[in-house]
């Protein structure tokens, strides 16, 4: 069992309790489901789930008080975990439902996120459903994995990184893509993909967030 408190973020567009079940599946012993500050300040994890547009979650987490709170945890190397939006609010700044430009994001990794572009007939925009993801060898995330697996995807955005070191897995899917970070150096990690939706593959997953 994953010792210490489990801190699901609640900023208000995320359907939070698949995350925070499988969670708990996976061995998380103390799970929370909160958007207060003081509640996310003192996790020993972060987990930040996703479903809705980067501009209005990034107004959200602000009004809500806990952009700074993430933030912080990020340096203090609290473990920390986004999952499909949740990955992409980890970037530096994002298109999607911005007003003008990019909105700013948790900037815990340097990228921006943007619009996926077909890269054939076949591929369709929004991306729904399982696709094949790549990881790298020395993948904290993916440990005992293998190298690829089929996972589960709901997107028409993704993360592209400034530094190629930061990412963790990708997908060959509209010219190939980000589908999972590990920060280098710090325990910063995010998937494309939904987790808690992926059955066995996304439950290793999160196990093996459970245990760094």
């Amino acid at each position: 069992m994953a010792a210490g408190l489990t801190v699901v973020v609640d900023y208000g567009l995320c359907n939070i309790d698949s995350m925070a079940r499988a969670l708990e599946e996976c061995g998380a012993k103390d799970v929370s489901r909160s958007r207060d500050p003081r509640i996310v300040a003192k996790a020993d994890r972060i987990v930040l789930p996703g479903v809705g547009t980067f501009a209005a979650a990034m107004r959200n987490i602000a009004a809500f008080g806990l952009l700074d709170v993430i933030r912080e945890a990020s340096v203090r190397s609290v473990p920390f975990l986004g999952a499909c939006l949740g990955m992409q609010l980890m970037a530096t700044r994002g298109s999607e439902a911005a007003t003008k430009g990019m909105a700013g994001g948790l900037a815990l990794v340097d990228g921006e996120v943007v619009r996926l572009a077909p890269a054939s007939d076949e591929e369709t925009i929004p991306h729904i459903g399982w696709n094949e993801v790549v990881a790298k060898p020395s993948s904290v995330l993916f440990a005992g994995a293998g190298e690829s697996g089929d996972f589960y995807f709901v997107h028409s955005y993704h993360l592209r990184l400034s530094n190629s070191g930061d990412e963790a897995a990708r997908t060959p899917y509209c010219g190939g893509f980000t589908s999972a970070v590990e920060a280098a150096g710090r325990p910063i990690f995010g998937t494309q993909f939904h987790p808690e939706k992926s059955q066995k593959n996304g439950f290793r997953v999160l196990r093996n967030f459970l245990a760094v």
